[in-house]
């Protein structure tokens, strides 16, 4: 097994290696948010059929906002199995931003039906459970399922950040996503914080609290 991970690292689309040892609910998992000051991580997971293909799946932050929204009904449309789950601020507070994604993409992977039979995970760090995987930086530009966990993910905290914004319209999530433009960091030096802030990060910290 781990020789099959360590092949599985270094190949483009390696999803058909798995197929063709016979390997039928191959998911994927991927994460968006590990950057912004604001907001939750989201994890998804998907398992697409063996042989399914569509050419304009690939890493999620080379897509337009539009083009990843009619993605997400192709993916979702014929996914086997898709899930996400979120990690919000106050848990990547108390835990760190790598364990909090690490735990996202756990919770989607282990909520998909079937099983999964081997996992694909997007970045060096594999996910702890019982599952066959293997780890893959920059698995989203290689790996079909991981790419379209990434379009999943990023939809769906899209959504949660636009959502966010007509709770906390100061901070204008819906345009920046929490992430840390000149507009959120100043919408930062004349309200401070909200909950939804990461205090953890650096440039959330306020001098006062330093």
């Amino acid at each position: 097994m781990p020789e099959l991970a360590g092949r599985l690292k270094t190949m483009p689309q390696p999803e058909r290696l798995l197929y063709a040892e016979g390997y039928r609910h191959v998911a994927g998992t991927d994460e968006a948010g590990r950057g912004p000051l604001a907001g939750p991580v989201v994890a998804a997971a998907v398992i697409l059929p063996p042989g399914w293909h569509h050419p304009g799946i690939k890493d999620s932050k080379k897509l337009s906002a539009r083009a990843r929204a009619e993605l997400f009904g192709i993916i979702t449309g014929a996914a086997v199995s898709w899930n996400w789950a979120a990690v919000e601020a106050c848990d990547i507070d108390r835990i760190n931003i790598l364990q909090a994604s690490l735990l996202a993409m756990r919770t989607a992977v282990l909520a998909l039906d079937p099983v999964p039979d081997y996992l694909l995970i997007d970045g060096p760090h594999g996910v702890p459970g019982p599952l066959p995987h293997a780890a893959i930086t920059r698995g989203d530009q290689k790996s079909l399922v991981i790419g379209a966990a990434s379009i999943v993910a990023k939809v769906v905290r899209d959504a949660i950040m636009e959502k966010y914004d007509r709770l906390f319209p100061a901070y204008h999530f819906s345009k920046n996503k929490g992430y840390g433009t000149a507009a959120h960091m100043r919408a930062l030096a004349q309200h401070g914080q909200c909950s939804l802030h990461r205090r953890s990060f650096k440039m959330v910290v306020s001098p006062e609290q330093t």
